[in-house]
């Protein structure tokens, strides 16, 4: 039997090629980041991978240091459009900071409600928002001036509309995706997404 839930969802085509792993997925639990702020109660991120399923080669400098960004096997991997639809947001000028594994993530976790308390911008970073007339869908952490849009522009699923960076709230390059029904992020409500199968959990791995 379909689930209503999923019925009702935004139906996206995944907004990439290659191999993604899938974290934080409303598969699992909703809110699926732990909080139902800035309509992400059904956001999803996807992390890019190599044919060893790694993002990133893990040593001693990953457990006592930041790593820069370009170390990691996704940072600069293509990002499409998952849906047809009007550019209705672009944000490009966020800096691609370090990742942080091993001891730095519990340093970077610690500024966390701060990031949190200076809103969508701080937390999204560089971000596409594409309006399908129902719902708005927001692509996040992309690479500074990697965007191949502007506001006001037709997309179609598949349309190259920038790479995948760490900006924002990210510990390592990656793509995170979610839903709304306003531009008001601050005020809106989350959508229910899915994909052609439904919505991958944790540990899923895509592959486009």
């Amino acid at each position: 039997m379909t689930d209503p839930l999923q019925a009702a969802a935004l139906n996206l085509e995944y907004p990439f090629i290659g191999r993604w792993m899938v974290q934080n997925s409303p598969a699992d639990r909703v809110p699926s980041h732990g909080t139902p702020r800035f309509a992400s109660s059904f956001a999803i991120d996807f992390v890019p991978v190599d044919e060893s399923l790694r993002s990133a080669r893990f040593g001693v400098v990953s457990l006592l240091r930041p790593e820069p960004p370009e170390k990691f096997a996704g940072f600069g991997r293509p990002v499409t459009a998952p849906v047809d639809g009007t550019v209705a947001a672009v944000h490009d000028s966020a800096p691609d900071h370090p990742a942080y594994r091993g001891l730095p993530s519990l340093g970077y976790a610690l500024t966390q409600r701060s990031r949190i308390e200076a809103g969508w911008r701080e937390l999204a970073g560089n971000d596409i928002m594409i309006d399908t007339g129902s719902a708005v869908v927001a692509l996040c952490h992309l690479q500074r001036g990697s965007t191949r849009v502007q506001v006001g522009h037709r997309v179609r699923a598949g349309d190259l509309v920038g790479r995948c960076g760490n900006s924002g709230n990210s510990i390592e390059p990656h793509l995170h995706l979610q839903a709304f029904d306003s531009l008001d992020v601050e005020h809106a409500t989350a959508v229910r997404i899915r994909f052609a199968g439904g919505v991958p959990r944790n540990g899923a791995l895509v592959h486009v």
